[in-house]
């Protein structure tokens, strides 16, 4: 049965099985029989003392609250997909620097081939915590059977880092590869027309052209180089290295076994497994015997109480996760709906109870309409309360656009932001359909009464009429990003043209207020609302409830709970990856819903390997 297959099978069972219980039993007899299947056993975290904290290194870091619920997991198939919010990483990791009875960090790149995507701004923030962690005076111990530079960046803040006698290490530099589809569409009879603005609106070459234009290469070199002189800088200072000397062996060397990486001064010790688990015996005071030393893993220990962090008051401030692609209307799960965040904007701003709010972006864009709406409400917000704009991976277009008019703008030195750019797609299927017998005719009370069509080209006169559109949004953003910023219009229309930069080169150029990460934005807005210590947080949007996930999306969720989930289907190999490209374009294309059909949007699914 191949996958289509089964997704089709499991999306029925699960809507059948959704509403025979439904009908059989209730909502409630339901949550009953759920909550007596997970609890039953479960008797909390227990800390151990002298115990280590073992982060997996691919362990899935999402920004907002992951979506899928563990206890629906649990209960209907025993799937627990390792999830966990990037401030709870951070909140976790300052945790255990705080708490006796951890005595070291374990960090366990032993499944680093499934490492999440999680990007370098993120891992920044992760590293922070980490150094401060260390800063301590507890051990930090890293071990993998090969270092990849994503997982290394974490690891070379750790006091010893293991790798397997068999492994390599991985030194040689960064890179950006983007897929083409013009010949494709060209081969298959599909037309693409564009209308835009900005010289380095890549978004839409992977329509019009087979490789990057100069502009478009000269903006991702510049963005790579940025980010790769960080983790030079950042991976140099926790061992002792000169930023020279890491590119010279990546542009030596590349991969470097066990003993060479070691005699680099990359890592501290040639090492199996057991030899390193015999290491942390030793760090908690284990007895021998033991099969493996006294742990906790972070996902259980997040579970712990802080009482340095439980606090309640009636003071909140708000954190707005807006996570995904820019949609209109109300969006999916892993969207940002325009209308969606719109109304919890306006919400907030009524609320007398909420004093300040963090706008929390990991967003390439997306459609100009609903970030306008969104846009929109932020206005509205900072004028009765500060609004604070904290900048996660990606934060560029249509996720700068809601951005533009903060009181603060945050961002990591490897954030992904910028690219102040408007473009719109015209497909047509003339030929396509013509070299298979189709034909169209037209009846019209009008000249451009057909212009949605997809049976032809747009005529000259007709995407001059686009055309129009996209200047005027275009300029639109111009002069929010000039009035939210304080920049004249003049020094934006510089720095625009659909431009992507990094955090650090962002805040060189006035687009970024600030360096630094999701908890320095938070700290820094209760400090602006003027509360002291008295304040709670609150995250939006809130987590639907168990019923809700259950039977307001019974395919998707029930295709989770029984482990049938697209996202756990790992790359078999580098085609398999490549095919798993092409469909995230696909997929990307498939949530351009801009009712004018413009959008401000980064180049098509950028990633940095």
């Amino acid at each position: 049965m191949n996958n289509f297959l089964k997704q089709t099978f499991a999306s029925l069972v699960g809507s059948l099985l959704g509403l025979t219980i439904f009908a059989g039993i209730g909502t409630t007899g339901l949550f009953i029989l759920l909550l007596a299947a997970v609890s039953s056993k479960d008797t909390g975290p227990v800390v151990k003392d002298k115990s280590v904290l073992v982060f997996d290194l691919s362990m899935k870091i999402t920004d907002s609250t992951p979506s899928s619920s563990r206890l629906l997991q649990r209960a209907l198939s025993g799937v627990d997909e390792d999830r966990i919010t990037l401030r709870k990483v951070v909140e976790t990791l300052e945790k255990a620097s705080r708490d006796p009875r951890i005595v070291g960090i374990y960090l366990d790149g032993a499944n680093s081939s499934q490492t999440s995507n999680v990007g370098y701004a993120s891992l920044k923030e992760i590293r922070q915590a980490l150094e401060k962690f260390r800063a301590s005076g507890k051990k930090i111990v890293a071990y993998s059977q090969d270092w990849s530079e994503r997982e290394y960046y974490l690891s070379s803040v750790a006091n010893n880092i293991a790798l397997n006698p068999v492994g390599v290490m991985e030194v040689n530099g960064l890179s950006s590869q983007s897929m083409f589809l013009t010949g494709a569409l060209e081969k298959y009879g599909v037309g693409v027309q564009v209308v835009r603005v900005g010289k380095f609106k890549g978004a839409v070459e992977p329509f019009i052209l087979d490789k990057l234009s100069p502009e478009n290469r000269e903006q991702t070199q510049k963005l790579l180089n940025d980010v790769w002189g960080e983790w030079r800088s950042a991976v140099g200072k926790s061992r002792q290295l000169k930023p020279a000397q890491l590119q010279a062996i990546a542009d030596n060397q590349s991969l470097l076994e066990a003993g060479e990486a070691k005699n680099k001064g990359l890592v501290d010790q040639v090492a199996y497994i057991d030899q390193v688990v015999a290491d942390l015996k030793k760090l908690t005071d284990s007895d021998k015997k033991d099969k493996t030393f006294r742990q906790i893993d972070l996902s259980n220990y997040a579970q712990v109480p802080d009482q340095n962090r439980e606090q309640k008051s009636e003071n909140k401030v708000a954190v707005v996760y807006a996570e995904g692609e820019i949609v209109d209307g109300k969006g999916d799960e892993g969207e940002i709906g325009g209308d969606r965040f719109a109304k919890i904007f306006n919400k907030l701003r009524q609320d007398n109870d909420v004093k300040a709010v963090v706008l929390r972006i990991n967003s390439p864009g997306g459609s100009a309409t609903a970030a306008e709406i969104m846009q929109r409400e932020v206005k509205l917000t900072r004028q009765v309360k500060p609004v604070v704009v904290s900048m996660g991976d990606v934060a560029a277009s249509g996720g700068y656009w809601i951005a533009s008019d903060s009181n603060r703008i945050f961002a990591q030195p490897n954030t992904i932001t910028g690219s102040i750019g408007v473009f719109g797609l015209l497909f047509n299927g003339q030929k396509l359909a013509n070299d298979n017998g189709i034909t169209w005719d037209t009846v019209k009370t009008g000249r451009y009464a057909d212009t949605q069509t997809v049976s032809r080209p747009k005529s000259p006169e007709e995407l001059a009429i686009y055309q129009r559109s996209v200047n005027r949004i275009y300029y639109m953003f111009l002069n929010k990003v000039s009035q939210g910023r304080k920049l004249p219009t003049s020094k934006v229309a510089e720095i625009a043209q659909g431009r992507v930069w990094s955090g650090s080169a962002a805040k060189e150029i006035g687009l970024v207020d600030e360096i630094g990460g999701l908890n320095t934005a938070i700290a820094y807005t209760a400090k602006q609302a003027k509360l002291g210590n008295n304040w709670e947080l609150q995250e939006y949007p809130r987590p639907s409830s168990l019923g809700q996930r259950f039977f307001g999306r019974s395919a998707e969720e029930t295709r989770t709970a029984f482990g049938l989930s697209q996202s756990q289907l790992k790359p078999a190999n580098p085609l398999t990856a490549e095919f798993q490209k092409l469909l995230q374009e696909m997929e990307m294309l498939q949530k351009m819903n801009d009712p004018q059909g413009i959008y401000a949007r980064l180049p098509f699914n950028l990633k940095i390997d």
